[in-house]
């Protein structure tokens, strides 16, 4: 009989061959020296290039790696059908191109024993490192000051590719999104407040990718994102019925 992973770890991947090998020789790497049992989950999001290929060509030589494929579109449906497939006591997403080491997602690990369901990383607050250029940074002040207004009050940073959730939390939340791409991290925030469960922020050590793919679009498009996710929460469209 298989041991439950302690924690499951979702990589959502859409042409990622160039990223994506570092990033797992890195996890593989600290995740060789852990005490508990775990799995990686790397979610195809229909990848033109060899990202496939790659991912296969690991699991060979990494038990806890495999691969999952997600046909919708978009960084959100990738990681809801992650936290589907994942098994794990904590369940944990970050992104392909290595910006927050696991090493940060192992140290965050041990809020759950505080009481908190929902750990995410942030990169606005006391103890944060953020290597990133001001026109990239500028764009997100500006969105998470709109997102606090619109849907998440007193969150410095909703954007983080650092989020932790406990199992009951993930299988409650993710069922649920509607947004299936950029805006997707503040729906499941959103979500997640709504019913009732304790969020914490943590100072985050994120490096930026100069080949990053968000665009201008993408802030534009994540804040229309929020517009629909406060209509949402106002007219109940997810058919909350009560808090946790």
């Amino acid at each position: 009989m298989e041991q439950k992973p302690r924690l499951s770890i979702i990589i959502p991947a859409y042409n990622e061959a160039k990223r994506l090998p570092l990033t797992l020789v890195d996890m593989k790497k600290h995740l060789d020296h852990v005490d508990f049992p775990y799995e990686v989950i790397v979610v195809d999001n229909g990848s033109k290039d060899s990202t496939v290929d790659i991912v296969l060509r690991f699991e060979h030589l990494w038990n806890e790696l495999r691969l999952v494929e997600c046909k919708p579109k978009g960084k959100g449906a990738a990681v809801q059908k992650g936290m589907a497939e994942a098994k794990g006591d904590l369940r944990a997403f970050v992104d392909a191109d290595n910006s927050i080491s696991i090493d940060q997602v192992i140290d965050a690990m041990q809020y759950e024993d505080k009481g908190y369901d929902v750990v995410i990383g942030s990169r606005d607050i006391e103890g944060a490192k953020r290597d990133q250029p001001l026109l990239r940074k500028l764009p997100g002040k500006m969105g998470n000051w709109f997102i606090q207004l619109m849907v998440l009050p007193g969150l410095k940073d909703t954007q983080c590719p650092l989020k932790i959730f406990s199992e009951r939390a993930a299988e409650d939340i993710f069922p649920l999104i509607k947004v299936k791409h950029w805006g997707f991290d503040v729906e499941i925030l959103a979500l997640a407040k709504k019913m009732g469960y304790k969020i914490k922020e943590v100072p985050a050590n994120f490096i930026n990718d100069p080949n990053s793919r968000i665009k201008l679009s993408s802030y534009i498009e994540v804040l229309w994102e929020v517009c629909k996710v406060r209509w949402w929460l106002c007219t109940n469209a997810y058919k909350i019925k009560s808090k946790k």
